[in-house]
């Protein structure tokens, strides 16, 4: 029995017949194997995956910034990962894992040419077609940056679609800040990089404090701003909090809500959200959509 089955499209409808559905069947892992690991900072490392040779499917794999996959690894169990390469480049695929959990702890134990499996891509994107024209506040704290590297990557690849961009980024001290070898490179793309930790060092000579903190030295045009964000959920209430205050509407926030995210399906309920799951309808949601379920100080 084929593990796969028909699905009734459009075009079949009128005659009655069954068409197939040329997507990936999201219950099955396809085999990818590790080509790359990059140590990042302490705890965190980007895994560079590669499917198989011979998956015929390889080639029409995409994704949008924002979204993510579910890896698997046979009898220890699934995770959600975003991913964090461009993706004007698919296949050169990148994730940026933290160890919290069974499959991340197996995962750093793994080696270069061993394989595991890969469901995906999932969930909503950042709205970078939205964002044209628009000015951009892209707010973040520690792994959070992951999520917004290929919007930062698709944005230094249209740069003249978008007007004023900021990345606003924390981490807990300097040798926690993600992707530092690549500031330069953003800033040379006319993006705007302030950077700050809650701990400095003897050589830290850099902003000290949280990120919300940061909107403060901002002049925004509250009409034409955008704001997307992802991090900590105690951050992520502050940066709205900051966003409101300056005017920006509701539906010109955008947040990653990545949490308890388990079968990527919305079938398990582990992320549910009010009436939506994280993992189906999101995992990128407008503030205006997750505002009743989720808390902002003083708001």
């Amino acid at each position: 029995m084929s593990t796969t089955s028909a699905i009734l499209t459009p075009s079949g409808a009128g005659t009655g017949q069954p068409v197939a559905d040329a997507r990936p069947n999201p219950w099955l892992p396809r085999v990818v194997k590790i080509v790359e690991v990059t140590p990042e900072v302490p705890g965190i490392w980007t895994y560079r995956l590669a499917f198989a040779e011979g998956d015929s499917s390889a080639a029409g794999y995409t994704f949008e910034a924002g979204q993510f996959n579910m890896l698997y690894l046979p009898g220890i169990g699934e995770v959600a990962i975003s991913i964090s390469s461009d993706p004007d480049d698919p296949l050169r695929l990148l994730h940026t894992i933290r160890v919290a959990g069974n499959v991340t702890q197996a995962m750093v134990r793994m080696s270069l040419g061993d394989s595991l499996g890969l469901r995906g891509p999932f969930g909503s994107s950042w709205p970078m077609a939205d964002c044209k024209g628009c000015d951009i506040v892209l707010a973040c704290g520690g792994v959070g940056l992951a999520p917004l590297r290929p919007a930062i990557y698709h944005i230094m690849k249209h740069r003249s679609d978008y007007g004023r961009v900021i990345l606003l980024y924390g981490s807990r001290t300097p040798g926690d800040l993600l992707y530092g070898k690549e500031y330069d490179a953003w800033r040379d793309a006319d993006i705007e990089v302030e950077v700050t930790v809650d701990i400095g060092d003897a050589e830290w000579r850099g902003n000290i404090g949280v990120v919300p903190v940061l909107f403060y030295r901002l002049r925004l045009q509250a009409a034409r701003t955008r704001v997307l964000t992802c991090g900590p959920e105690v951050m992520i209430s502050f940066v709205i909090y900051e966003a409101l205050a300056r005017k920006i509407p509701k539906d010109h926030i955008y947040v990653s809500m990545e949490r308890n995210m388990a079968c990527a399906l919305g079938m398990c309920g582990h992320c549910q959200l009010g009436p939506t799951f994280v993992c189906k309808d999101g995992p990128v949601f407008t503030f205006k959509q997750v505002e009743p379920y989720i808390q902002v100080e003083d708001f």
